[in-house]
């Protein structure tokens, strides 16, 4: 059945570049639950001229070995390899800046969602919108740069993020699909393009400083979920697979931000739903009753991929600083003769963080490998702290880990429950939850709230995007419709009620871990 359907060109795939890794997914595209196919590529970000980027070239080498990958695993597992489908579709981390001429030639390094170079120009923007800017935001680096008077603003034809750029050079459409849009620029209130008198706004803010610029002229074309966003092309299609298999012609989806491909990755797309991501990064998407009263630097408002309001508590840094502890313990294990896999490590320091004491016995982690704007820093600096009656234990050591993997996020998430906003469950996924009962045990005692993990949790983003592009076929439907009745009816989900003692003793924690960013300030200052 699974070989028919992949040979007669019935699945679809969805591929996302994450911070880490870039993932190929296949699913069948009239049961989106069921994963056909997988495949993976590792590359990571470079630090250079004071700059978070990754290479252009280094995008297309791993989307191409991604993709390899997946189509191998289609043949290893069903023996047949896929050379068309019934639709794709292309996700990547939100917000950034790539900057093209006309002739489409990249202007900048691409300065991706990492850097928090853009504080001067996201606080102006935010005054003159009177909603908030974050500093990642496209239009903040665009602000930024003619803030700077940079010198490529004279050649600028357009800007996209990096789930748009892919897109165009698959499709030659300038588009990009709402929850990737509503991170580049604010989204009118009815979910469907750019919110037309803040564009306005704009255009006079940077009249005598770049009167050539116009922002409308160099933004993509908005797309809400399910409307078509092109078609694969004879020089895409060679881009994504240089064996010449692939058929062009296949019907692409609008390209989707990290978020968006979350949400519908755990069917939260409804208002008092919400889901955690937690990778290189960490964010909380919590989908809207009613607009949120006040302004608040911790909360993006941004869209589901089908423009509905989302409050967006995002965070730079999420699991990389766990993952190091990992590798030292993965280290560790082999000079002693007894070596483990870095997922069999993983395992056995998340398990043992279950033995800790509930506020961790007073040990402090901060996860800071980048700057963190919701916690005031404009650097990171990794920090273990702890004092001379803290209780040194690996438990309360890895508790501590996980609990700052949690801890920037809770400090935005009570923002939220500030401003009244309702959450009747959260999902969690990514890599950190495949560990059962244990991340999701601590994020509910985190956020004081219901957690479900469901089977496809650690398929994630690329799951999520192939289940947007099998959408395609049936946006007659509303997308919150099609997941409940189609995608989510059978699936497993478990969920965990918060414990009254971790409530307790995270919320200790975070006390300490508030009052100790001022340790975290000095070491950036200082080191």
């Amino acid at each position: 059945m699974s070989a028919e359907v992949i040979r007669a060109g019935r699945a679809a795939l969805g591929i996302e570049l994450g911070s880490t890794r870039i993932k190929a997914c296949l699913v069948d595209a009239d049961d989106p639950s069921r994963v056909l196919a997988s495949g993976s590529h590792a590359w990571e970000n470079r630090w250079g001229d004071g700059n978070w980027t990754y290479a252009l070239d280094d995008v297309w080498t791993g989307l191409t070995a991604a993709y390899a990958d997946l189509v191998a695993d289609a043949e290893r597992r069903h023996g047949v390899a896929p050379d068309t489908y019934a639709a794709l579709g292309v996700s990547a981390m939100m917000h950034g800046y790539l900057a093209f001429d006309a002739d489409g030639a990249l202007l900048v390094p691409f300065r991706t969602w990492r850097n928090t170079t853009t504080g001067p120009a996201a606080a102006a923007l935010t005054d003159a919108f009177r909603v908030n800017i974050p500093l990642r935001w496209s239009i903040a680096h665009l602000y930024q740069a003619v803030l700077d008077d940079e010198a490529h603003l004279s050649d600028l034809d357009h800007i996209t993020t990096l789930a748009g750029y892919v897109h165009e050079q698959l499709t030659g459409e300038r588009v990009l699909g709402v929850g990737d849009a509503s991170g580049v620029f604010p989204i009118a209130p009815d979910g469907s393009s750019y919110d037309e008198e803040l564009l306005d706004r704009f255009d006079a803010l940077v009249a005598d400083r770049s009167p050539a610029l116009s922002v409308r002229t160099v933004l993509p074309r908005v797309l809400q979920a399910g409307e078509p966003a092109g078609t694969l092309t004879e020089a895409g299609a060679r881009r994504l697979d240089p064996t010449g298999a692939l058929r062009p012609g296949i019907p692409l989806c609008p390209p989707e931000g990290d978020a968006g491909t979350g949400m519908v990755a755990t069917g939260a797309v409804a208002p008092r739903t919400g889901n955690v991501s937690a990778g290189t990064s960490i964010f909380a998407m919590v989908v809207l009753e009613q607009p949120i009263a006040g302004i608040h630097h911790e909360i993006d408002l941004v869209t589901t991929p089908a423009g509905d309001p989302v409050a967006m508590v995002h965070c730079n840094n999420g699991a990389s600083e766990f993952s190091a502890w990992a590798g030292m313990f993965t280290r560790f294990a082999a000079a002693a003769g007894t070596p483990l896999d870095a997922d069999e490590v993983f395992r056995v320091l998340l398990e043992e963080s279950l033995a800790g004491e509930p506020d961790a016995g007073g040990l402090l982690a901060y996860n800071h490998l980048a700057g963190e704007p919701i916690a005031g820093l404009d650097q990171g600096r990794p920090l273990f702290l702890r004092t001379p009656d803290s209780r040194f234990t690996l438990a309360n050591a890895m508790r501590a880990q996980v609990y700052g993997i949690f801890a920037t996020l809770a400090l935005g998430m009570r923002v939220l429950e500030a401003e009244g906003v309702a959450i009747d469950r959260m999902f969690g996924h990514g890599g950190i939850f495949r560990t059962a009962g244990v991340a999701q045990r601590f994020l509910a005692g985190a956020l004081n709230a219901p957690v479900a993990v469901g089977d496809t949790a650690a398929e994630g983003g690329p799951w999520g995007m192939a289940v947007l592009a099998a959408y395609l076929g049936h946006a007659d439907r509303p997308l919150s419709t099609y997941l409940t009745d189609d995608v989510f009816a059978g699936a497993e989900v478990t969920t965990v009620a918060p414990d009254a003692d971790d409530v307790a003793g995270f919320a200790r924690y975070l006390t300490r871990y508030h009052d100790g960013l001022a340790a975290e300030r000095a070491a950036a200052d200082a080191i």
